[in-house]
């Protein structure tokens, strides 16, 4: 994810990390290798001038040439520029109260991920408490209406559709808009949220029928679901679309294919809209809120230790963890406590955008080819125990080991490994507790007190 810019920021900041002193002249060369990283990163034109501009301004002033640690205090100037280039702060939905309905229009070319973000909102909403319902609005894409209701059925969110293959029957996706409203309405859903068509390109007829749609259902939102990927291509889609049809707000998709960053940062300064979700792979749940401070930190090379932390909340829950803080503080750590965490490990996504969010971490790792075969790998000697066994590593002996060899598909090397690898843990662990300071501070990180 934005891998290119992150490499070149990240030098940059490595540069300035520590220096006792800036002056302009250091000012200017930075600027300059920033200006040709945005450029780079196709990001626009004009964007990368107002960048370049008030950067220089501010960076040139006496709080940063005479600050006790001037290059930290640029690095803040750089990632408050940033954060403000991507949107200030995270917009939220402006959606109406749950006895009330609020209707979602979604929009955007064929191909940018609409259908998909539409049942991945649906189910974030759903977490979130609400009652949602997707309407299959687009009757031009082949299959559309059958995609829409086969990812719908996997998160258990109801679709209004209509048979438009019926003899007499108009394609009128206008007519059909206003019908699920009335639906939804009836069956106490209060959120609607519509899948309209798309094009290869932006046409005429396209716009009519959407506008036709807004003008029926008076949207609370009209999201633009948008491709990072095609950087200032989607940047100029979404100008169109925002001043023919008035958006609220953009849902970027591809995001953790998107090596250069281009269309997040250019968005908010051409549009004025605010980037809401990104995309961040196939799964429902690879879907995120856009935070322009974290982005901001993770181009930066900074990490992102909130999101990490949230990550972690969200497969963690508070019984479980004062239940783990006790048998860490007892030394009574299992096996079967450490498979458990290797599952929620697993959970949490992939390893290598786990270590992007690690500050000093983002960059660093992308050439070291990480092998995440050693979890499964521990993951089998695990499962290829008993209960007994996972309960009490000590009764472990040899011809035990060399049954869970066999019975997992490694050799009593690796078995032996991971039992020293647990013993070690397990002692760490323990000394860990009984520092009460850093205990009480890792929960207070993690939302527990």
């Amino acid at each position: 994810m934005l891998e290119k810019i992150t490499d070149t920021f990240s030098g940059i900041i490595r540069n300035l990390s520590g220096k006792s002193v800036i002056t302009e002249k250091n000012i200017e060369e930075t600027v300059d290798s920033i200006k040709m990283a945005l450029l780079e990163a196709d990001v626009n034109l004009r964007v990368v001038r107002r960048f370049v501009n008030s950067t220089i301004e501010e960076a040139k002033g006496e709080k940063v040439l005479r600050a006790v640690d001037p290059g930290q205090q640029f690095i803040k100037i750089v990632h408050d520029k940033i954060t403000a280039l991507l949107g200030d702060s995270k917009t939220d939905l402006h959606l109406k109260g749950p006895d009330t309905q609020s209707v979602i229009l979604f929009l955007g070319l064929q191909g940018s991920g609409k259908t998909t973000s539409a049942v991945k909102l649906a189910a974030r909403l759903k977490k979130d408490g609400r009652k949602p319902v997707l309407a299959a609005c687009d009757l031009v894409r082949p299959a559309a209406i059958q995609q829409l209701c086969i990812m719908a059925d996997k998160i258990e969110v109801p679709v209004y559709k209509e048979d438009i293959n019926l003899p007499g029957t108009p394609k009128d996706s206008i007519r059909i808009a206003k019908n699920a409203k009335i639906f939804a309405q009836k069956n106490g859903f209060d959120t609607l949220i519509i899948d309209t068509a798309g094009r290869m390109q932006i046409d005429d007829s396209m716009m009519n029928e959407i506008a036709d749609i807004k003008q029926s259902l008076v949207p609370s939102e009209v999201i633009l679901v948008a491709d990072s990927m095609t950087g200032q291509n989607a940047v100029d889609i979404a100008k169109t679309f925002d001043e023919r049809l008035g958006l609220t707000g953009i849902i970027l998709t591809k995001f953790d294919s998107d090596a250069r960053g281009g269309a997040a940062l250019s968005l908010k300064s051409v549009t004025g809209k605010p980037i809401l979700f990104i995309g961040t792979g196939e799964k429902i749940e690879d879907f995120e809120v856009f935070h322009p401070e974290r982005i901001a930190g993770r181009i930066l090379g900074m990490g992102d230790v909130v999101s990490l932390v949230e990550k972690a909340q969200e497969t963690m829950d508070l019984k479980e963890a004062e239940k783990l803080q006790k048998k860490m503080a007892s030394n009574e750590f299992t096996l079967e406590d450490m498979l458990d965490q290797l599952q929620q490990v697993k959970k949490m996504g992939p390893i290598e955008s786990l270590l992007e969010m690690m500050p000093g971490l983002a960059g660093q790792m992308r050439d070291q080819n990480i092998d995440t075969s050693g979890l499964k790998t521990q993951e089998a000697i695990i499962r290829s125990m008993t209960k007994k066994e996972r309960a009490n590593h000590l009764i472990i002996g040899p011809s035990r080991r060399k049954r869970i060899a066999r019975g997992s598909g490694t050799s009593v090397a690796e078995v032996n490994r991971l039992i020293k690898q647990f013993e070690k843990t397990r002692l760490m662990m323990k000394k860990m507790t009984k520092n009460k300071g850093m205990q009480a501070k890792i929960m207070q990180q993690f939302g527990y007190s």
